[in-house]
C-alpha cells in the first residue's frame, strides 16, 4: 500500500548524510511527498537514518530512514521514508488547519 502519495519519476543526484558525518551519494529514481527510491553504490542498513538532499541546487535536508533495501550486483536500491513532513517542501502540501 502506498503511503506517500503519487510518485514522480526523477533522475537527480541524491546525498544521504549520516549522523556521524558520512555522506553517501547516489541517484534518486522516484520521489513522492512521503519518501524516495534511490540507487546507491554503498550498502545501508534497514532502519538507518539520514538527512537527504535531492538535486545539486537543493539545500533542504529531509530527515529520512531506510524502509527497504534491494541488493544488486553493483550496489543497492533503497526505499527511504521522509520522517518529518513540515509543509516547507515543494512536494508536500501544508498541514490541515485545526480548530483549537
Amino acid at each position: 500500500m502506498r503511503r506517500g502519495g503519487a510518485r514522480r519519476e526523477v533522475t537527480e543526484r541524491v546525498a544521504l548524510r549520516a549522523a556521524d558525518g558520512e555522506v553517501l551519494e547516489g541517484w534518486a529514481l522516484n520521489v513522492s511527498r512521503g519518501g524516495l527510491r534511490a540507487i546507491l553504490e554503498t550498502r545501508v542498513i534497514l532502519g538507518q537514518k539520514f538527512d537527504v538532499s535531492i538535486g545539486s541546487d537543493d539545500l533542504t535536508l529531509r530527515p529520512s530512514r531506510v524502509v527497504w533495501v534491494q541488493e544488486e550486483p553493483d550496489g543497492v536500491i533503497v526505499g527511504l521514508e521522509f520522517t518529518s513532513v513540515s509543509g516547507l517542501f515543494k512536494s508536500v502540501p501544508p498541514p490541515p488547519a485545526t480548530d483549537t
